[in-house]
């Protein structure tokens, strides 16, 4: 901001400012300057904390955020057509896996890394899972930094989380926001309810898809993968105990087989006098949603409404919880559904089926 000045013909002397100030306007109750000053200075200090919080975060976990380039053939009018893409990823182990999107790299025929200090290695798909729009890739390469995945279950709204990537080509940019919402749902690309999923505020472009969102400890609690175009500050991020889950079924197998009963829920808590009166080992549970028509859920009458309280015997307190049970072992395997229904706990057997995306 500036201020014009006076003409000298018409500038007040400033012994007669301070007289003004303290004969006639009132002079400020003492100590009011100093209570300023410590307040300027307070503020001072928790900016610089906040700024001094997000540089201690990027720089533990940007050296481990790689940016990756494809290459995909695709025929259109019987002529082979090579599209370019990229997107970001980051190292998870120090012998070279990398967690990113299954959008980025899915049908790709050649993948690229390029590392922080300007290396760049060819990678090799070691498992895709469209379902979860999780990916992991692999290089090999020395001297690698690795992050470490937190635990996305103690994640709390308006927690500041940072997010690091390669948004349109622009490496290692960073964006900083809040947390602004757990527990969404959104579909993949395969049409999958992916649910457990972060909103954030942290801005997030094209390029970023992959990379990781960071809290102040510097430790990874979600994957980054949609923003709505149209809205600003609307950002998404796939949980990472749903990513932890995943990229071990990758990274061991190479795919994931697994159970499904066909309904999409939320997490939500559980009335306390419900968990008191039936002993219940969890104060959340998930909310059914939606069932799916011809489903092992709808065989089984669960209903709208109903809160998944456990599965066979083991505690559900959150989507997570469920997903991790209806694994492959779990295909064609006599279950049992824990239920509380309004206030009635019911037990419903369960037939669970392969999925079929």
């Amino acid at each position: 901001m500036t201020f014009a000045s006076l003409p000298k013909e018409n500038a007040v002397p400033m012994d007669f400012l301070l007289n003004e100030t303290d004969s006639e306007a009132g002079a400020k109750p003492a100590g009011e300057d100093t209570e300023m000053a410590i307040t300027a200075r307070h503020d001072s200090a928790l900016l610089d904390a906040y700024s001094q919080t997000v540089v201690s975060a990027v720089q533990r976990v940007a050296p481990a955020v790689v940016n990756i380039d494809i290459k995909q053939r695709v025929n259109v009018r019987r002529e082979t057509h090579e599209l370019s893409g990229n997107g970001s990823g980051f190292i998870i182990t120090p012998d070279g896996f990398i967690l990113t999107n299954s959008h980025v790299v899915h049908a790709a025929n050649s993948i690229t890394i390029s590392l922080p200090d300007g290396r760049e290695y060819p990678a090799q798909l070691t498992g895709d899972d469209p379902d979860t729009d999780l990916a992991v890739i692999r290089i090999d390469a020395p001297q690698l930094t690795h992050v470490r995945l937190a635990d996305s279950e103690k994640l709390q709204v308006g927690q500041v989380v940072i997010a690091i990537g390669n948004p349109l080509g622009f490496q290692a940019s960073v964006t900083a926001g809040v947390i602004s919402a757990l527990g969404r749902s959104m579909y993949a690309q395969s049409g999958r309810l992916i649910d457990n999923i972060i909103q954030t505020d942290a801005a997030l472009n094209p390029g970023n898809s992959g990379g990781p969102l960071v809290n102040s400890a510097g430790e990874v609690v979600g994957v980054n993968t949609a923003m709505i175009r149209p809205a600003q500050g609307i950002c998404f991020a796939i949980a990472s105990n749903t990513a932890k889950f995943v990229a071990g079924w990758l990274i061991k197998e190479g795919k994931i087989r697994r159970s499904y009963i066909g309904v999409a829920g939320q997490n939500v808590p559980i009335h306390r006098r419900i968990v008191r009166f039936y002993g219940l080992h969890v104060g959340t549970a998930v909310l059914v949603v939606s069932i799916e028509k011809n489903s092992p859920a709808e065989s089984a009458a669960l209903r709208e409404g109903d809160l998944i309280v456990a599965f066979n015997g083991q505690p559900i307190a959150s989507v997570h919880d469920l997903h991790k049970v209806l694994v492959g072992e779990q295909i064609g395997v006599n279950a049992t559904l824990t239920v509380v229904r309004h206030t009635e706990k019911l037990e419903l057997p369960i037939l669970p089926a392969e999925s079929r995306q």
